[in-house]
C-alpha cells in the first residue's frame, strides 16, 4: 500500500518539530538544510529569528524538487535573557554559564514560523516567558552529562530532565520546544492545509 503523499515539506532536522507535526496530524518530508545562524549587529531578538526561519524557508523551497508546489515549513527558535540570544551551547562551559545566567531568573522564548507557497510567505512569532528555580552548578553539570542541552537554545528542552528547572511559564507549552501549534495550524490553515489530516 502507497504511504499517503505528503502535505508538506518541514524545513528542519529537529526531532521536536518532526514530533509536533506528527502530533497534529500533519504528513511531512524532511528537507535538510544548512543554514547561517548568525544574529546581525543591533538585530533585535524578533527580527533575528523571523529572518532565519524566513531564510530557512526559502532555502527549503529552493531544494524541494522544481515544480513541487507543496508548502515548505521552517521555524527558528531563541531564548533570550535581556537583549542576548542564547543559542546553541559550543561546549559543557558554554552550557553551564547559560545555566548559571538563567538560574532563578525569568527570560522569553521566542518561536519564529515561515510557511512558504510558490505565491506567498507567511509568518508568526510566538513569544513564551520561562522562569527557572535556582540551579546549582552541580546540578548543571549533571544535566549536561545527560547530553539533553548540547542541541538545544539556551542549553536546555522543555520537554525533557530540562522541566525540572522551569518554575512557571506564560506562553505556548510548544513554542518553548521549537514549533507554536497554535500559530503553525492558523498558517497551514491560511494555506490551505488540513492538520489532522489522514
Amino acid at each position: 500500500m502507497l504511504e499517503p503523499r505528503p502535505q508538506i515539506y518541514l524545513a528542519s532536522n529537529s526531532p521536536r518539530r518532526a514530533e509536533l507535526l506528527t502530533q497534529i496530524g500533519v504528513r511531512f518530508a524532511r528537507l535538510s538544510l544548512d543554514t547561517d545562524e548568525r544574529r546581525f549587529p543591533d538585530e533585535s531578538p524578533e527580527n533575528y529569528v523571523l529572518r532565519i526561519a524566513v531564510e530557512k524557508g526559502r532555502a527549503g523551497c529552493d531544494r524541494a524538487s522544481r515544480g513541487d508546489r507543496l508548502p515548505v515549513l521552517a521555524a527558528d527558535t531563541a531564548v533570550v535573557l535581556g537583549e542576548r540570544v542564547l543559542g546553541k551551547p559550543r561546549d559543557s562551559t558554554d552550557a553551564l554559564a547559560m545555566l548559571a545566567a538563567l538560574s532563578g531568573r525569568t527570560h522569553r522564548v521566542l518561536t519564529a514560523v515561515a510557511l512558504m507557497t510558490p505565491d506567498q510567505e507567511r509568518t508568526a512569532l510566538s513569544e513564551s516567558r520561562v522562569r527557572f528555580r535556582e540551579i546549582d552548578e552541580e546540578e548543571a553539570r549533571r544535566y549536561w552529562e545527560t547530553g539533553e542541552p548540547a542541541d538545544k537554545a539556551g542549553g536546555y528542552g522543555i520537554q525533557g530532565y530540562g522541566a525540572l528547572f522551569v518554575a512557571n511559564l506564560e506562553g505556548s507549552y510548544s513554542g518553548v520546544m521549537g514549533l507554536p501549534l497554535f500559530e503553525t495550524g492558523r498558517l497551514l490553515l491560511e494555506a490551505g492545509v488540513a492538520s489532522m489530516a489522514r
